[in-house]
């Protein structure tokens, strides 16, 4: 396909990788990864600095009780700042998932792709993907491809080792920043504008390139979307972007997110969260958009519950981890995040990061951060679709959570833990590292999830003193909407909306510990926030660790503060959501592997046929007798 405008470009910071999938009329479905950037326009180029969204929502949000799956606007976020745009000096508001000072990082392995092989050939080398793909799935057969949403893309003619698909989706590709179909990056001697370029190349880089590393889609078709590179940024900018397409986009990636500096609360506003649960009601022709997120950046000074896109339950948060299974110094925790992917190490090695596509047709040997394990998850995801073109955006999160491994993955701080139907977890980790292999093979089976509902579990409105030593420890009981038509039984996603404010909101800790005993913490210290006016205004906090427990029962919340200087604070309003299913969620499923996720999240579903196989020969041999 010729263009008269090569816009196979990759765009530097916000951005879009798109995985196309089989079945849909020119390009099947795409996944896009957004990072952020600011710059001035070049013919040829897009630079990224970030750029922020400050649309100011207004009174309180109103919340429905709904009755059926549809996704609704429960919850608004309501911690954003009173101005209509952000200036690019604003940079605290939203910025790429790069690590900045202090990095490091080592050469690693992929063993997100095989099982049987380890390719130090896609971090640096002759890059090559032979096997590496899960049973010979790559992406070309169905379409599948990315796009990149940021402030520009290397062009095509730059990058003659990516795949013959590469940048071959006109029709997904726009450029919002100056209302035309060329979305063209700027080139500059920055990780900025490099950003986006790197990004797509994990996901979409060609086999038996001999020059770099190897895309875990390599046969993906690659869209570009520039939407940072202006003054500033608004929300409808940003919903634009994000809704982009849906009838030829299935995967959005995002790179970017609130500055991770440990002291912004900030997410989407409503014309962008109106997009998203659009985006996974009707995208895809009603299987939903799959959103993945980069977890963040800002380390253990920071908190992704805190960010506003990682942590809503539509997107799936990635985090990273390092050569030896350790967390990256970087690497945020939180509840929301689903899993993880590898990125880079601690080692003073300058060439010890992921090996990718660069400007100027390089190879770098330097990507990293949660920015380089978000597409690699897309890439995991668009290998799923071409597997299994029915699952819906609530599939992939079943399939993350089933077939992500903990091997040998080690945190320091947080230890795992399993949840009330023996799921392993952690606060980095979320439920290990994404394996494709396991992935494409469960996906291939994979026979929808049940209807999803959503139940207001309870609320307490009533002002609540935090003491300065000890903790506030309220409690609410709930049948979880039981007997009604929005019935949860099964969950998957939990929210806690909370109001609260103190005198120095970083000093402040919230846990949350569900009816099956399984503590998730919403809110960890971040030693750099000092504000003590804002607070958490009907902020959304999430988990995912109770993943498949029984919402009915007894649900406790604490807060405390954590820090040398005493503090004080008043919890204003906790409202409990649940969202999950009414029946089994695997019932459907079939175990091939009796020591596997699935055979643990269906114990009791196997017992009761164990059970009754047992009778059944029982009575047979009885009958005989």
């Amino acid at each position: 396909m010729s263009l008269s405008h090569p816009f196979s470009c990759i765009l530097s910071e916000p951005w879009i990788l798109t995985a196309l999938t089989p079945g849909l009329p020119g390009a099947a479905g795409s996944l896009i990864v957004f990072s952020l950037i600011s710059a001035s326009q070049d013919d040829s180029a897009v630079s990224c600095s970030a750029l922020c969204i400050t649309e100011h929502r207004g009174g309180p949000p109103q919340v429905p009780q709904p009755r059926h799956s549809t996704e609704l606007l429960l919850v608004q976020h309501s911690n954003a700042s009173p101005s209509h745009s952000r200036s690019p000096a604003q940079k605290r508001e939203v910025a790429s998932r790069v690590p900045s000072e202090g990095l490091t990082r080592a050469n690693f392995m992929v063993k997100i792709l095989t099982k049987k092989k380890e390719y130090k050939d896609i971090f640096g080398g002759n890059g090559y993907a032979d096997d590496s793909q899960p049973s010979g799935y790559c992406g070309p057969g169905n379409q599948l491809g990315s796009c990149h949403m940021q402030a520009g893309m290397s062009p095509l003619y730059s990058h003659p080792w990516k795949s013959p698909w590469y940048m071959n989706n006109a029709e997904a590709s726009y450029d919002f920043s100056s209302n035309d179909p060329y979305p063209y990056p700027r080139y500059t001697d920055d990780w900025f504008n490099s950003h986006g370029t790197r990004c797509a190349g994990e996901v979409s880089a060609a086999a038996n390139n001999n020059i770099c590393g190897v895309g875990v889609a390599y046969g993906s078709k690659v869209a570009g979307i520039r939407m940072l590179d202006q003054p500033f940024m608004t929300d409808i900018i940003e919903a634009s972007s994000i809704s982009h397409m849906p009838q030829l986009i299935d995967i959005y990636s995002a790179s970017w997110g609130p500055t991770d500096n440990g002291k912004t609360v900030d997410g989407p506003r409503e014309l962008t969260l109106q997009a998203m649960a659009d985006g996974v009601n009707k995208g895809r022709g009603g299987k939903g958009s799959i959103y993945v997120w980069a977890s963040g950046d800002g380390g253990s000074y920071d908190d992704c519950n805190c960010d506003g896109y990682a942590s809503s339950m539509w997107t799936i948060s990635i985090n990273s981890a390092i050569n030896d299974g350790r967390t990256a110094l970087y690497d945020e925790s939180c509840s929301s995040t689903l899993a993880s992917t590898f990125s880079n190490g601690r080692k003073r090695n300058p060439e010890a990061g992921v090996a990718t596509t660069d400007l100027y047709g390089n190879c770098t040997l330097r990507h990293s951060g949660t920015s380089a394990a978000a597409p690699e998850a897309a890439g995991v995801f668009a290998l799923a679709l071409e597997a299994n073109l029915g699952l819906t955006w609530r599939d992939m999160q079943h399939l993350t959570v089933l077939t992500s491994k903990r091997n040998q993955l080690h945190d320091e701080v947080h230890q795992w833990r399993r949840n009330g139907v023996g799921l392993e977890f952690n606060h980095l980790f979320g439920y290990g590292v994404l394996d494709a292999g396991a992935m494409v093979k469960m996906a291939k089976d994979w026979k929808t999830v049940p209807e999803r509902f959503h139940c207001v579990g309870g609320s307490v409105q009533d002002p609540e003193k935090i003491p300065t030593t000890g903790k506030l420890v309220l409690t609410l009981t709930t049948d979880a909407c039981e007997g009604k038509e929005n019935f949860v039984r099964y969950l998957e996603h939990v929210q806690a909306v909370v109001t609260v404010n103190a005198t120095r909101r970083g000093d402040l800790n919230i846990n949350m510990t569900s009816p099956m005993g399984t503590k998730s913490i919403l809110l960890s210290r971040r030693p750099r926030d000092d504000d003590a006016k804002v607070g958490f205004d009907k902020w959304p906090f999430m988990t995912t660790h109770t993943w498949g427990e029984d919402a009915r029962g007894t649900w406790t919340l604490e807060l405390g503060f954590v820090g040398s200087a005493p503090q004080k604070g008043v919890l204003k309003e906790w409202t409990l959501m649940l969202h999950g299913t009414q029946s089994a969620p695997y019932i459907d499923q079939v175990v091939r592997d009796y020591q596997s996720k699935l055979a643990m999240s269906k114990k009791e579903e196997l017992e009761e046929e164990l059970g009754e196989a047992v009778q059944r020969s029982l009575k047979s041999i009885l009958g005989k007798d």
